[in-house]
């Protein structure tokens, strides 16, 4: 399936997916760290970003993505490339490295480790993300965004330091979010989703110390379920790539070995 892509540098493929509502411009902040090492290629899932929908009748489900995803690597010609997810596509890489689809599988907070009142929060969270980007104008959007009372409102849930996000980052990802495509079908099939089968490939889960929609108790259910210890990025919080940009990149890098 042919997606949006964005893709730098040399070495061994590794490809990043973004989680729900977002785009693949989530991992700028650690792209051209990665690249200096790394032949990176930052995707957008159908539905996300500028790709398009999954074809008519295609549930948007998280197996359906890897799927997605899988058909992507053939197009590319990428034979078993390292990958990288966080949240939903943390979940994704978690799958793709159960059917043995990739060399290396990693995963930032990744979904689907949650309890019941875990999961209703954290759609509840995401929906009513997803509702404030489509009542608030361009212009209201551009003046929170510049504001940093307003960046804590609009990202304080999914960043532990949204200072370090741009007006422009933060615009675009608000952006990504409202005319996601994907969103509303994707997040109901969170209700059934379970974590994947065993992997078969090396797996690396890490985990926001500050994650605040993904709580960090989660990461005691990843960790029994991969039968190793989850990894623990101090300072993050849900999407860490801006809150410690060297850090992510860091264990992305030795992750991918």
């Amino acid at each position: 399936m042919e997606l949006a892509f964005e893709r730098r540098g040399i070495g061994a493929p590794l490809v990043l997916l973004h989680g729900i509502g977002h785009h693949w411009q989530a991992w700028l902040p650690v792209l051209d760290r990665l690249a200096a090492k790394r032949d990176v290629i930052a995707v957008d899932f159908p539905g996300f970003g500028v790709s398009p929908p999954l074809p008519p009748g295609t549930p948007y489900t998280a197996e359906s993505l890897a799927d997605a995803i899988e058909s992507f690597f053939a197009l590319l010609g990428l034979r078993e490339p390292h990958v990288a997810g966080n949240s939903l596509g943390g979940y994704v890489a978690l799958e793709l490295a159960s059917r043995g689809a990739v060399r290396t599988a990693t995963a930032l907070s990744p979904a689907g480790f949650w309890n019941r009142t875990e999961l209703a929060y954290a759609r509840a969270v995401l929906r009513a993300a997803h509702a404030s980007t489509r009542t608030i104008t361009p212009e209201q959007a551009l003046a929170a965004a510049s504001n940093p009372l307003g960046r804590i409102a609009f990202s304080g849930l999914l960043v532990a330091h949204p200072s370090k996000l741009s007006p422009e980052a933060l615009l675009a990802a608000c952006q990504a979010l409202r005319d996601a495509q994907g969103f509303d079908d994707t997040l109901d099939s969170f209700d059934w989703l379970m974590p994947p089968g065993p992997p078969k490939v090396p797996i690396t889960i890490a985990w926001g110390e500050h994650d605040r929609l993904l709580l960090r108790r989660q990461a005691v259910r990843a960790a029994k379920w991969s039968g190793q210890r989850a990894k623990l990025l101090k300072g993050c919080g849900h999407v860490p790539m801006s809150d410690d940009p060297e850090l992510v990149a860091s264990v992305l890098l030795a992750a991918s070995e």
